[in-house]
C-alpha cells in the first residue's frame, strides 16, 4: 500500500536527517518518489506521532502496548503531574506511590531512561539528554 510505504519512508527520513519543517520533509519525498501534499504530511505527521525534539521531528514510540492495560490504568490513576527540566523527569504521584510508577516506568523499558529514584510522592526519571526527557515525558502522556 502507497500509504505504508509513504510513511515508512518518513520515518526513515527523519531518522537519517535533521528534518524541522514539512516543507523540507515533503522534499525528501519526493525525492524518494513519491507526489504528496501540505495536507497528507500533516495528517502523516499526526499519525505516526510525530513530535518536535530539539527543533527537529522524531518518532515517538507507543509504550502503552507493552503495560497491561491494569497497569497503565493504574499509572493513570496515581500520577498527578510530569514535568521535564533538562534530562531529569520530576513525576508527582498520590502520596506512597511513587514506587508504583517508578515500577510501571521499569516494565517500559524506554532506551532513553538511564535511571529511575522513587521517594513516596515523587519520582525522578534521569535520562541521557533533555531531547530524551522530552521524548519520554511526551510518551507517559501517551498511556
Amino acid at each position: 500500500m502507497i500509504k505504508n510505504s509513504r510513511r515508512q519512508a518518513i520515518i526513515d527520513i527523519i531518522n537519517t536527517f535533521n528534518i524541522s519543517t514539512q516543507e523540507e520533509l515533503t522534499a525528501k519525498l519526493v525525492e524518494k518518489g513519491f507526489n504528496v501534499s501540505q495536507a497528507t504530511i500533516s495528517r502523516d505527521i499526526k499519525e505516526l506521532n510525530l513530535i518536535k525534539v530539539e527543533q527537529k521531528y522524531a518518532v515517538i514510540e507507543d509504550f502503552s502496548q507493552k503495560l497491561s492495560s491494569k497497569l497503565v490504568n493504574l499509572f493513570k490513576q496515581i500520577t498527578i503531574s510530569i514535568e521535564s527540566a533538562n534530562n531529569l523527569i520530576v513525576l508527582k504521584t498520590i502520596s506512597g506511590n511513587a514506587s508504583a510508577a517508578g515500577m510501571a516506568i521499569d516494565e517500559l523499558k524506554f532506551p532513553q531512561i538511564l535511571g529511575t529514584v522513587a521517594g513516596d510522592d515523587t519520582l525522578l526519571i534521569i535520562t541521557k539528554t533533555s531531547a530524551d526527557a522530552e521524548m519520554v515525558v511526551k510518551g507517559l502522556e501517551k498511556l
